[in-house]
């Protein structure tokens, strides 16, 4: 039986446990099937920094979730052993050395059978992360939930950035190029031939419009179709919201998805065969009333969901 969340009926909320969720630790289980990791490091942004303090953030806002969810019909904490295993310690200084942090950190809590959910942080984490997954599964398709490609090649001459990962990504074999999507994509860009290239590199586009002018039913039916089958890692930027339902996080942009659309598209992933997420590039310092906090552990909260969905357990 699996041990679950501190009981709100004994403990109150805003007195219990700092973990997500209020979750127990990874030393108070002897088996993990979903481990959430806060990944604290913004040494890779671009903007405005602050991400590292997200883990925290997102942590402290996640005290209101509630064990059963009605829309899939599944107690996420019951059907499945999950655990909060605090936070990696990264180098703010080398960034090469935080990725590999990263990447060992990854590699240890997988190689003990669990999945990984990763708190970040910056978008830098999701290539060390996906290069893990790539020693157990292989090329994965990525659904990549953001404002932004983050498949451009270098920023300032530097090749490791919250804007290159899924351009390493794909450079380094880790994907499959026939299954990789990014939703959510707006504002302005470089050039052109950022799309061109985006292309190249095998992902197709679901823009932020698409949602109003198509309706989110035929997103979803256009985002599963993509995905197919076998193995998918998912990746939320924050970003990928309207600044009015995510406004703390470094490069926002206006025209975004509202947090109902997001979380009803990670809804219907039940079924998929998600073998890792992330959620990235929640700065605290630029939130209010925790809206963004929410916002991102309702995602996390979500893909546990899906997760538990997707074992067949309730």
């Amino acid at each position: 039986m699996p041990l679950g969340p501190v009981d709100a009926t004994v403990t109150p909320r805003f007195a219990g446990p700092d973990t997500f969720a209020r979750i127990p630790r990874l030393d108070q289980v002897t088996d993990v099937d979903v481990a959430v990791l806060g990944m604290p490091f913004d040494s890779g942004v671009s903007y405005r920094p602050g991400a590292r303090f997200g883990p925290a953030h997102v942590r402290a806002s996640s005290k209101l979730l509630r064990p059963f969810h009605p829309g899939l019909g599944v107690s996420p904490f019951a059907a499945q052993q999950v655990v909060d295993a605090g936070d990696v310690a990264i180098n703010p200084f080398d960034l090469d050395d935080a990725i590999r942090a990263v990447e060992r950190a990854s590699d240890e809590l997988r190689g003990n059978g669990a999945r990984l959910l990763s708190v970040g942080g910056d978008h830098t984490i999701a290539l060390p992360l996906l290069r893990s997954v790539h020693r157990e599964h292989g090329p994965v398709a990525v659904l990549h939930f953001d404002a932004h490609l983050d498949t451009w090649d270098t920023y300032f001459g530097a090749p490791y950035t919250h804007g290159t990962p899924f351009r390493r990504a794909s450079e380094e074999g880790l994907l499959d190029p026939e299954r990789c999507l990014h939703v959510g994509i707006r504002g302005p860009l470089y050039a052109a031939s950022d799309l061109r290239d985006d292309r190249a590199l095998g992902f197709q586009v679901i823009g932020s419009d698409d949602f109003q002018t198509d309706g989110l039913a035929a997103v979803v039916e256009r985002m599963r179709a993509r995905l197919g089958d076998g193995p998918v890692y998912v990746s939320v930027d924050i970003d990928v919201l309207d600044p009015a339902h995510a406004p703390g996080t470094g490069t926002p942009e206006a025209g975004g998805l509202t947090s109902r659309e997001l979380l009803h598209a990670l809804r219907a992933l039940a079924g998929t065969d998600i073998v890792g997420a992330d959620i990235v590039e929640v700065a605290p310092a630029y939130d209010h009333a925790e809206i963004t906090g929410i916002a991102a552990a309702h995602v996390a909260y979500e893909l546990l969901a899906v997760l538990a969905a997707t074992t067949g357990a309730t």
